[in-house]
This record gives C-alpha cells, sequence and structure tokens, in this order.
C-alpha cells in the first residue's frame, strides 16, 4: 500500500512541474511597470510638472513659457532625438494612474508615464499676456509659439520579444476635479512618440 501510495506522489509531482517551471521562467520575465497612486499631487495648485518612467532610453521633458508685458512674447521649443538605440523590449509593460492622483488639483498639469523602452514625451505650453491697462499692439507685438517634435528615434532596434502585455490606465478615482490646463501622455510599450503643445497669446485693451 505504501509503494502504491509513493507511485503515485511521483506522478502527481512529475505533472506538476511543467506548471511550476512555467512560473518560474514568467518571474524572470522583464517587467516595468510605472505608476502614480495614492494621494499624489492631490489638491496641489500652479505649475505642476511630473516625469516617470520604468524602461530603458526613454525620454521625457515639461516645458513652460510664459511672457506678460507691453510687448510680450514667449516661446518654448524642444527637439527630442536619439539614434541606433538597442534595447530589450518588456515582456509586460504597465503604466498607471490610480488612487487620488491629482484629485481636487488645479493650475497647469504636464505629467509624461511611460513603461518599455525607447519611448519619447513631451508637453510644451507658451502663453504670452498683454496686460490690461496698456495701449493696444498689432498682431506681432504679442506672441506665443510652442514648437516640439518627439522621437525621431528611426535607428531603435528591440531586441527580445515582440508581444506581450501591454497596459494603460487611469483608473476613475484619479484626476478628479481637476481644474485648468491637463497634459497627458501615457505609454506602454516601445518606440512610442507622443507629445501635447499648447500655444495661446491675449490682448487686452486699455
Amino acid at each position: 500500500m505504501s509503494a502504491r501510495v509513493g507511485l503515485i506522489g511521483l506522478l502527481v509531482g512529475l505533472c506538476a512541474a511543467p506548471a511550476l517551471a512555467d512560473d518560474y521562467g514568467a518571474m524572470l520575465g522583464y517587467l516595468t511597470q510605472s505608476r502614480v497612486d495614492g494621494s499624489a499631487f492631490s489638491g496641489a495648485s500652479g505649475a505642476l510638472a511630473l516625469n516617470v518612467a520604468a524602461g530603458d532610453l526613454n525620454q521625457q521633458t515639461n516645458l513652460r513659457a510664459i511672457a506678460v508685458g507691453t510687448r510680450a512674447l514667449a516661446s518654448a521649443d524642444v527637439r527630442q532625438a536619439r539614434r541606433g538605440d538597442r534595447a530589450t523590449a518588456p515582456d509586460a509593460a504597465s503604466a498607471v494612474i490610480t488612487g487620488r492622483a491629482f484629485a481636487g488639483a488645479s493650475g497647469l498639469a504636464g505629467i509624461n508615464q511611460a513603461s518599455g523602452s525607447g519611448n519619447s514625451a513631451f508637453n510644451a505650453v507658451a502663453l504670452a499676456l498683454a496686460q490690461q491697462g496698456i495701449r493696444e499692439t498689432d498682431d506681432d507685438a504679442a506672441l506665443s509659439a510652442a514648437f516640439a517634435s518627439a522621437g525621431q528615434q528611426h535607428g531603435f532596434e528591440r531586441g527580445g520579444a515582440t508581444a506581450g502585455r501591454r497596459v494603460a490606465s487611469v483608473e476613475s478615482t484619479a484626476l478628479q476635479g481637476f481644474e485648468g490646463v491637463l497634459q497627458l501622455n501615457q505609454v506602454a510599450g516601445s518606440g512610442n512618440d507622443t507629445g501635447n503643445v499648447l500655444s495661446m497669446s491675449v490682448q487686452t485693451g486699455p
């Protein structure tokens, strides 16, 4: 009887071995996770900028240019470029904003969030404001411009997995009640180029 039970136990162990091997292989995989949660930036106000990335060779920037005066001129210019980069694409990548992150915040917010390899992201704002009570100026006197280009990573090469689990999400509890200008770039993957540009000129008479 004991020999029979021992044989059955051995067979069960052999059947379970492949499943354990699969789980072990998953644990050894290349995983990237970018997460903003809790009460991060909750209730904050003003000029808010967040760059967060998990992985390799990611580029991120937030630019703000604001000018106030008789002849106001504001400009923002960003160029992001890489050439010939090599990196391993993750087997699983996730970029998540959850909790009460940025809930009830206000102002000018720029968020760049990436999980993966070789991603480029930018937020650019240029604002020119002619003060009240000053002499009116022509269209060329109060100008704003934001020029930007993300990525240009045409030489980027991925080694490793070309497909896998990718998650980019903003949960319903995050960003609730935000007031103002919100720029958000969120990427899970490799070799993505994303950007937001806001350019505004405001003129008032006496």
